[in-house]
């Protein structure tokens, strides 16, 4: 039995990322998939050489995620992330509405990469190459 179960029993959702009330399973998977793509894109802006941020990129990425989640958390739960909203979906046994965090980040992610290439092309500078070695400086 997991942890924040075997702690506190069945109440509440441990977590889990539900839609706001009110607010329809299809309008939630459409704002995961747009938060979705704003974050892959921050992610994929931020993590070339050529960009300006450079060392600071990770306060870009973790600035996205704050601001996305002050105002989508009430529509959504602002999730963007599969697999942060199956564990507690794992835990309760509850999957009724787990498609709309599985479909909005999968499309949403696909969608970005897709702009992504249709802007800069597909991507395997000297620096992005060098980074998927592992290596820090190239």
């Amino acid at each position: 039995m997991p942890l924040p179960r075997a702690v506190f029993g069945k109440i509440g959702e441990l977590g889990a990322t539900e839609p706001g009330a009110g607010v329809a399973d299809w309008k939630a998977m459409l704002i995961e998939l747009v938060l979705t793509v704003g974050l892959v894109s921050t992610i994929l802006g931020t993590a070339s050489q050529a960009q300006n941020l450079g060392p600071l990129s990770a306060v870009g990425v973790g600035g996205y995620i704050v601001l996305a989640g002050l105002w989508s958390s009430p529509i959504s739960g602002a999730s963007m992330n599969t697999a942060r909203s199956f564990g507690p979906d794992l835990v309760l046994g509850h999957f009724g509405q787990f498609w709309i965090y599985l479909v909005g980040p999968l499309a949403g992610a696909v969608l970005a990469a897709a702009i992504a290439w249709v802007l800069r092309g597909p991507g395997g500078d000297r620096g992005a190459v060098v980074a998927a070695r592992g290596a820090l400086d190239p």
